[in-house]
């Protein structure tokens, strides 16, 4: 033995390969081994995708498996990596293909392990710096897909810690997709050189111009974000040979109310703004206004805070934030002589949405995008939309998601009465009850190979790709929980479906819960359909004759199984 340790690095997540391990912020993540070797193919694969076949190929080399237990797999390990929602930070579908690692990895530990990574194509973006006048500015340079382009960050960033946080790496992932995106932070921030004074327009400008010149960028399309924005805009129209576009999002020319400008932030109230987010700095006091939609999740808390901490001191951060009291770029809006793409949510908190609809009023030829959300910080939340806009206004073409549509036969169960039961019992003890029935329904669900997609309510929601394994899984389930002297009900029906990557949708769901509505406790209810399809099964149904559910067109025959 070399002494080598293959130990990876992404996201809040550390792998240690040679020890079996998966450490989440120094916990342990509980693996069975297999779910350990398909993350280690995946971690290791440099970005590639990975065909379903070759995949299963190497994580079952010994097996012929189904792709169900892939496609079981698969989400497992993202329960296991919170890798929720459409928007993914880590396990990629491309839908009938395969899956991708999108988070970038980085190898740590003995330097015989780093060699290992480089030859896998597995890195994490280096940080270097530009020398400003005398203030040296940090910056990366990620990718080599396209157009160059300049993130420019809002009030506060971290070239190094962007990197960790799942959301943010992923946007700016996705940017570098079809980019060769430079990312700096300002100076004062981040890990470019603290400074005393504010930074002017025309200093900042400078920076930029620095980054660009270090990184052998001639021209490139500028991304203004927040409090960036005004100077990117000022950059376009005093440098538009070395300006290809311009994209501007969640900003506005002038910060502050005047008479002249009623749709800014009243002096008084940024002032009390500025003092709250200095005087608790690195508490993750900002997530309030900047993320709303995620403030109170208590991992994102706790990330954001770090974030904070890392970006600026308390002091500095004041000082930062004084900028919005001095930025108007109203005048210069009319100079701007490069394709330009305003994009500004409805309900942003910071800046209202006036302020993007002014300035894109303005900009000679500007193209104006509102899209639906609060929050201010573009990689929560919806950020595809986002960044299909950017990718579509700098390439001309947006990268199109297949829907994954198939037949499946959906499965929803309920607790009869549980309200009544838990008003019932002691909390500790209903909360047992829940725990333990929980834990019956996912061990039968892997028994009979289905897929669990979310809670409802107290029930489950899974799909199966066979209508008689659904239905017997329902049955056990049925019988296994009156062990805990509860009952459940089930509907199933089966029909297309759209398969994402957590979430099951189609009008097969909303039959399948009309269907479970109408079946009585200790009841499996059928639709027609699914009765059908398991002709020959052995399957025994009594007819419950026919119904009609509410927002499904017709009349609907429903079967109860017998036995």
């Amino acid at each position: 033995m070399d002494g080598t340790r293959h130990i990876f690095r992404f996201g809040p997540f550390v792998l240690d390969v040679d020890d079996h391990a998966l450490a989440r912020d120094g916990e342990a993540v509980s693996l069975t081994p297999k779910l350990f070797d398909l993350l280690r193919i995946l971690v290791t694969s440099g970005g590639r995708l990975l065909e379903k076949d070759a995949l299963m190929k190497a994580a079952w080399p010994d097996t012929v498996v189904e792709e169900g237990n892939l496609t079981k797999g698969i989400f497992l390990l993202r329960q296991a990596l919170g890798d929720r929602g459409r928007a993914r930070t880590f396990i990629k579908t491309v839908p009938r293909v395969g899956y991708r690692f999108v988070a970038p990895v980085a190898a740590v530990g003995s330097p015989a392990a780093l060699n290992a990574a480089a030859s896998h194509h597995v890195s994490s973006p280096e940080t270097r710096y530009a020398k400003s006048d005398d203030v040296h500015i940090a910056y990366q340079v990620i990718g080599d897909a396209g157009p160059d382009l300049v993130f420019v960050p809002g009030w506060v960033s971290h070239v190094e810690y962007a990197w960790e946080d799942p959301t943010l790496s992923r946007f700016l992932g996705r940017l570098a997709c079809f980019s060769r995106l430079i990312l700096l932070d300002r100076r004062g921030t981040g890990l470019s050189d603290r400074v005393i004074d504010l930074p002017s327009l025309e200093q900042r400008m400078d920076d930029v111009r620095a980054v660009m010149d270090a990184a052998g960028s001639e021209r490139a399309a500028l991304f203004g974000l927040s409090e960036g924005g005004p100077m990117c805009t000022m950059f376009a129209a005093t440098y538009p040979k070395r300006t290809s576009a311009l994209v501007l999002l969640g900003t506005a020319a002038r910060f502050t109310r005047g008479p002249d400008y009623p749709i800014g932030i009243p002096p008084d109230l940024l002032d009390a703004f500025i003092e709250e987010i200095s005087s608790a700095w690195g508490s993750g006091v900002s997530a309030e206004m900047f993320a709303p939609s995620v403030a109170h999740d208590e991992a994102f808390r706790r990330s954001w805070a770090r974030f904070e901490r890392f970006a600026a001191s308390p002091a500095g951060i004041r000082t930062l934030l004084r900028i919005l009291h001095e930025t108007d770029v109203r005048h210069i809006l009319p100079i701007v002589r490069v394709p330009t793409l305003v994009l500004h949510r409805q309900g942003d908190r910071m800046i209202r949405v006036e302020g993007g609809r002014y300035m894109a009023d303005r900009i000679p030829g500007a193209r104006y995008v509102e899209l639906p959300g609060d929050d201010h910080f573009p990689w929560v939340g919806d950020s595809d939309a986002i960044i299909d806009e950017v990718e579509e206004f700098l390439t001309g073409t947006r990268t199109v998601r297949e829907d994954e549509r198939v037949l499946a036969t959906i499965l929803i169960t309920d607790i009869v009465g549980s309200s009544a039961r838990a008003a019932g019992k002691a909390d500790r003890r209903w909360r047992d009850v829940l725990a333990r029935h929980d834990a019956l329904t996912r061990r039968e669900l892997a028994r009979f190979g289905g897929r669990e997609v979310k809670a409802v309510g107290d029930g489950f929601l899974a799909v199966f790709d066979g209508p008689a394994r659904a239905i017997r899984c329902a049955c056990a389930l049925r019988d296994g929980v009156r062990r805990l002297d509860i009952e459940i009900r089930a509907g199933l029906h089966s029909g297309e479906c759209e398969l994402l990557d957590d979430d099951v949708k189609g009008i097969a769901v909303h039959i399948a819960a009309r269907v479970a509505a109408r079946a009585a406790g200790g009841e499996v209810l059928v639709s027609g359909t699914v009765k059908d399809l398991v002709a020959g099964s052995r399957l025994q149904f009594i007819d419950r004759g026919t119904h009609d559910l509410l927002g499904v067109p017709d009349q609907w025959r429903l079967y109860a199984v017998e036995g």
